[in-house]
């Protein structure tokens, strides 16, 4: 099959032919149709989780995937070969196999059938961002009529995590830039802050001079760089790269968590039936086909990469 794997450590990525698994128990082999592009693809391709997680090689890139299934290993009984599903490669070392191929081995955890209503193309840009930030929504804990800060709300899981804000009737704050107004207004921000044309709080605190209720942080990686000082004392911090560490939060006053995604099969089954249902858009905004998928992950290590990138692959 064909597969975009890194051959090993500190290699780049490439695109060769790498010999099909075979189902083991708990697995689902996949005929793969669509992938999801995410950053963690990069940081494994990097080697930059190695120490915590233990890589083999070559390393399939690729972690979300909507396909039909090909093969069922023992003790899988809620799919069956023919069905179309969508799915997620589960962080469990060794870190090897992944989505960015032909076929794909998936834990039966994170497989669910796909709706009807929804195409490979669309399905595969759900399991991981989705669930990232529906998890960092949960966190927070909205109550309507409060306001979110969403920072970083241009890419994959921002798109989402201004939409399920709305929905819970939440006044949303969007960072993007000038370019991304239009789009974020549409999914359901109610103010877009340019990044690009001053720092984040004090635009904030002036459109909101008594700050925030919560703050969303999909792009620091410290407290310090987060904007925690336009939360309200009381309010509550949701971090998908680890800034919300407990002791300076509380230091200012505030509670909060780093959290981590798990798409597992009944997490990705509700977040693709409110997708069929049109409750949440799929905002994809670059399909490439396999052959270009180097490309989609160039854009998203270059942090200017906006709503989801998907690869479609075969016919």
């Amino acid at each position: 099959m064909r597969a975009l794997n890194v051959p090993a450590a500190g290699e780049q990525p490439r695109l060769s032919d790498l010999p099909v698994p075979g189902p083991v128990e708990g697995t689902v082999l996949v005929r793969v149709k669509a992938v999801g592009l995410n950053a963690i693809d990069n940081a494994l391709a990097a080697g930059m989780m190695a120490e915590m997680l233990p890589h083999a090689y070559p390393l399939v890139l690729g972690r979300d995937a909507a396909g039909v299934v090909e093969a069922v290993g023992a003790g899988v009984d809620h799919v069956a070969v023919g069905d179309e599903v969508i799915g997620h490669m589960l962080l469990a070392p060794p870190i090897q196999a992944g989505t960015l191929a032909e076929y794909a081995l998936l834990p039966a955890a994170a497989v669910t059938r796909k709706p009807a209503g929804l195409d490979f193309t669309t399905a595969a840009a759900l399991p991981l961002a989705a669930a990232a930030a529906k998890t960092a929504v949960d966190a927070v804990e909205p109550e309507p009529g409060q306001t979110v800060l969403v920072v970083g709300a241009g890419g994959g899981v921002g798109s989402y995590a201004v939409q399920l804000l709305a929905a819970r009737g939440v006044t949303v704050v969007a960072t993007g830039t000038a370019a991304d107004a239009g789009r974020l207004t549409a999914l359901g921000a109610a103010t877009v802050v340019d990044y690009t044309a001053g720092p984040v709080a004090e635009q904030v605190r002036a459109a909101y001079p008594d700050g925030v209720d919560a703050l969303i942080d999909l792009v620091a990686y410290t407290p310090d760089s987060a904007p925690l000082d336009v939360v309200r004392k009381g309010g509550k911090v949701a971090s998908t790269l680890g800034a919300a560490d407990e002791q300076a939060l509380a230091a200012a006053g505030l509670t909060g968590t780093s959290v981590m995604a798990a798409p597992v099969r009944e997490l990705i089954a509700e977040l693709a039936a409110l997708a069929a249902a049109g409750t949440l858009k799929v905002d994809i905004t670059t399909v490439l086909p396999l052959e270009k998928a180097t490309d989609g992950l160039a854009t998203l290590a270059s942090g200017t990469a906006r709503g989801k990138i998907v690869v479609e692959i075969g016919d």
